[in-house]
């Protein structure tokens, strides 16, 4: 027969093994992945630079100076040219801007030839939060992996959670339906080459978190 020590002990015990597997649980949900940050990194990465604001393109019309300039995309994702007004750039290629410039041109001109070439890329930015050692906005050239992105801000500080860190990314930027995800990425699992999502490339916007 156990005595009443034994008894007070057990309860104790499973008391603490319920709690131990609820606080897994809660964690095992808190990291889940929504299916739609899964579907974003497994997507292939465009062929063609895809514009943005702030990038620089320059239009040439052949044969008509007074319509070629260099123009700058807004912030709403438009450029503005003589006679046609605004032309939608951001999300499309320069080959896409020259297709849209010439249709609406084609109400003026008879067969009108455009090209569209990319001066500056000012448009991909990511930004890291948190304690890294140059937290801030970084403008980059090309495309950058989560890796990449935590060496350019020099790395953690001491006081940093590395394996909290969390990319925080907008699904279907622009739409009505817009809205921010949260992607766990533990740092020990990205330099082991393990984990669910790995060291994907971050896309314009997105934000690395690093409490």
């Amino acid at each position: 027969m156990l005595s009443v020590g034994c008894v007070d002990f057990a309860r104790k015990t499973f008391c603490m093994c319920v709690m131990a597997g609820i606080a897994l649980m809660l964690v095992a949900a808190c990291a889940e992945i929504p299916r739609e940050a899964l579907e974003e990194i497994g997507r292939p990465l465009p062929k063609d630079f895809l514009l943005g604001p702030e990038d620089v393109v320059e239009v040439t019309v052949w044969r008509n100076q007074d319509l070629s300039r260099t123009v700058v995309v807004r912030p709403d994702g438009m450029i503005s040219l003589p006679l046609i007004g605004d032309v939608q750039a951001s999300g499309l290629t320069a080959s896409g801007v020259s297709e849209k410039i010439s249709k609406r041109l084609s109400e003026y001109k008879e067969n009108p030839s455009v090209s569209v070439s990319v001066k500056e890329i000012n448009s991909y930015s990511i930004f890291v939060v948190g304690e890294f050692v140059r937290p801030g906005k970084y403008s980059l050239k090309s495309y950058t992996t989560v890796l990449q992105a935590v060496s350019l801000a020099g790395g953690f500080n001491q006081y940093a959670s590395k394996n909290r860190m969390a990319v925080m990314r907008s699904i279907r930027p622009g739409s009505a339906d817009e809205r921010q995800v949260r992607i766990p990425v533990r740092y020990d699992d990205l330099v082991m080459g393990k984990g669910e999502v790995g060291n994907f490339r971050l896309l314009s916007g997105d934000t690395i978190v690093v409490p």
